[in-house]
């Protein structure tokens, strides 16, 4: 019979529905039955694309005698860590307190009121890896918990302790919102740029999108200097390395989770909408920069592939594919000589050279050994070589390699695809929701601005009741009150929207989500921001995110956010959340500048003028002028299209007469109004242009 977890909207929790194991979802029940039974608690926590997830739950959570034991001794529950990203939150703390690293599965043990008092990841179904078996670990601690339970109290509320402790930590003097922080951060990038392949540090990489975003605006806004040039270098070549690597599809598009080894060749096979969402923008500035038309095909493909393979019939995007395929990780992507020879014909031996594709393989797993031969696709040929091998020119080469590509996407199609975990986030699709806008502005393709604003207004219709924005949504359903970083990726979203589109309705609503995330997210003895409301549920600590994860932190975000919308509205107390943020990490800031990307970023946009383009005229009248600032990466710089000049200070004196016009103003002086687009082009002066 199916377990409670039948009952839940999670595609991750319905995948254990069915597992031997009494599973709860996170809940009071879960926990009055652990105080009722004296039992301790098994917190399991993991998300649907998890490769080591699906591992452990097929050796443990489908295993008869281990899930008998687990029922035995522990009251279990399953969270998803992308429902509830609160509680995994907490709990990672803990397990990297007691472990010193963290990951998922995560596996936590917890007294009946929540405090933690052991913790790992993934553990195997005996002894192995160096890694006690699960049986054992859930026998010892069964066995303590009846023997030694006072010892087992006082860990886990010392460890608590540490956690409140840490989350409620004092920072230390730093140089904060100053130009040698950004300065000093690039050369701590510079100190562990990985000048072969591109990326920070060893394998594995991850593609740190907030990071190449801190280094390309550092760039821009620093272009002569020694800095600038290295910050704009280690970002472009590290674009570059990816777009042409395994980690990137190079037969559909979009980008896995990261890589496994350093040349950005074989990754973990998931792919999550929040890189997509945030990599398809880092590559849209680097084609601002650079004209690098490979960098807007990626754009192009990623965002393509979003739209196909992960957007609900409503408007908005799922969270992620699964890196797995008939069990198997990977399977979906990869291809043997036989396969190529097989799909491509005559067509085989280009493929297999451009795609460096040999006999032996790339990709190795050693739960299958049988499977060998197979290959992630690259695209890192030697175009020379090619033109000596084939006797072609490059041009024939790309062209055929385009239409090869196509022959192999349909030949994939038919293969049994990834599984997908269809619930809409709140904080992903802000995400997505600033890409397909900005891209739709700075490439002209209609269609992803109307990609954009069907996101916008399915979340206004499915995630926002009565002032207050929920995290997920599946099948007509909105759940979980909204964390911060709803609140403040989904501003930001709005941001890029009003500077696609001109319409005012998307500004004032993330006014409306800032000022909400003011009232219900700010602390205010140190003006930073929790994680949760403070009305949402008290967990045994009330997290403050600084540090970037795979996404931006949610004060960085919010500082953003702030700046933003006090440079459009005018409050300057809004922009002087950045200060606030700032001085919570001050000290951290320069030990640990890979975790600080977002804040970086927030850190350099206040150090910016305050340069506004106010474009008035019809949508159509104004067009022009807008593709002259949409070829510019101006990351710093409020761009303002309206038709009607009503309802921003940025408007008032400019209303329509008739002709478009724009008006460029740095630090408080203006220019006179541009008529012409060549007029405009030159008052913003020549663009930085980097290789």
């Amino acid at each position: 019979m199916p377990n409670r977890l039948a009952k839940e909207s999670s595609p991750y929790l319905r995948q254990h529905a069915d597992n031997p194991v009494d599973w709860y979802p996170w809940g009071s029940e879960a926990f009055e039955r652990a105080r009722a039974e004296d039992k301790p608690v098994l917190l399991s926590v993991g998300y649907s694309s998890c490769h080591w997830c699906h591992v452990m739950a097929h050796e443990s959570f489908e295993n008869p005698a281990i899930a008998e034991l687990m029922n035995r001794y522990f009251v279990n529950i399953k969270v998803d860590r992308e429902e509830r990203p609160d509680i995994d939150a907490v709990y990672m703390a803990a397990v990297q307190a007691i472990s010193g690293q963290g990951g998922w599965p995560m596996t936590v043990f917890l007294t009946p009121d929540g405090q933690p008092f052991y913790a790992g990841t993934y553990f195997p179904p005996e002894d192995a890896h160096g890694r006690p078996g699960f049986p054992r670990v859930l026998q010892f601690l069964a066995e303590k918990w009846q023997t030694d339970r006072q010892r087992i109290l006082e860990s886990a509320a010392g460890l608590t302790e540490h956690l409140r402790a840490a989350a409620a930590r004092r920072a230390g003097p730093g140089d904060g919102i100053a130009p040698s922080t950004t300065a000093r951060a690039v050369e701590a990038f510079a100190e562990t740029f990985e000048t072969a392949w591109g990326g920070f540090g060893s394998a594995p990489k991850f593609p740190s999108p907030s990071n190449l975003e801190f280094l390309l605006a550092y760039a821009v806004a620093h272009p002569e200097t020694e800095q600038g040039q290295a910050a704009g270098a280690m970002a472009l070549h590290t674009l570059r390395a990816m777009a042409t690597g395994g980690m990137y599809d190079q037969v559909g598009g979009g980008f896995a989770r990261y890589s496994v080894d350093d040349r950005w060749v074989v990754p973990h096979f998931e792919k999550m909408l929040y890189d997509n969402a945030q990599l398809a923008r880092v590559y849209l500035h680097g084609y601002q920069l650079t004209g690098d038309g490979g960098f807007a095909r990626v754009v192009h493909e990623t965002l393509e592939f979003l739209l196909r393979e992960m957007q609900d019939p409503e408007g908005g995007f799922y969270a992620a594919l699964d890196a797995d395929s008939e069990g198997i990780e990977g399977k979906y992507y990869l291809w043997t000589v036989a396969e190529l020879e097989q799909v491509l014909g005559d067509d085989a031996p280009l493929a297999i050279a451009w795609y460096g594709v040999t006999a032996e393989g790339n990709f190795f797993d050693p739960h299958h050994p049988e499977l060998t031969g197979r290959n992630v696709l690259t695209a890192r040929p030697d175009i020379e070589d090619l033109e000596r091998r084939f006797g072609l020119g490059q041009d024939e080469i790309l062209d055929r390699i385009e239409i090869i590509q196509e022959r192999l996407f349909y030949a994939r199609q038919e293969r049994v695809p990834p599984g997908l975990d269809d619930k809409v986030l709140t904080n992903w699709n802000g995400l997505a929701l600033a890409a397909f806008a900005e891209a739709a502005r700075v490439l002209g393709e209609p269609a992803y601005g109307i990609a954009a604003t069907r996101l916008a207004e399915f979340l206004q219709r499915n995630a926002w009741r009565n002032g207050v924005l929920y995290h997920t949504w599946k099948a007509g359903e909105a759940r979980v009150p909204g964390l911060l970083e709803d609140y403040v990726y989904l501003g930001l979203g709005l941001v890029e929207l009003f500077k696609t589109t001109g319409e005012l309705r998307w500004l004032d609503w993330s006014r409306e989500l800032w000022e909400a995330a003011l009232a219900r997210f700010r602390d205010t003895e140190t003006g930073t921001f929790f994680d949760t409301a403070s009305d949402a549920e008290q967990l045994i600590v009330r997290q403050r995110s600084f540090f970037d994860a795979a996404t931006p932190s949610g004060n960085g975000a919010a500082a953003l956010l702030g700046l933003w919308l006090g440079r459009y509205f005018g409050p300057a107390e809004w922009e002087q959340v950045v200060e606030d943020v700032v001085a919570a990490i001050a000290d951290h800031l320069l030990r640990a500048v890979p975790g600080f990307g977002t804040i970086l970023l927030a850190i350099e946009f206040a150090l910016a003028p305050h340069r506004e383009i106010v474009i008035v005229g019809e949508p159509a009248a104004r067009a022009p002028f807008e593709e002259v600032v949409a070829a510019r990466y101006l990351p710093f710089t409020v761009v303002a299209p309206t038709s009607d000049a009503q309802g921003l200070p940025l408007f008032e004196g400019r209303e329509p007469t008739g002709l478009p016009l724009a008006y460029v103003c740095e630090n408080m002086a203006c220019l006179a109004p541009a008529r012409t687009p060549a007029e405009l082009g030159a008052q913003l002066g020549p663009a930085p242009h980097f290789d």
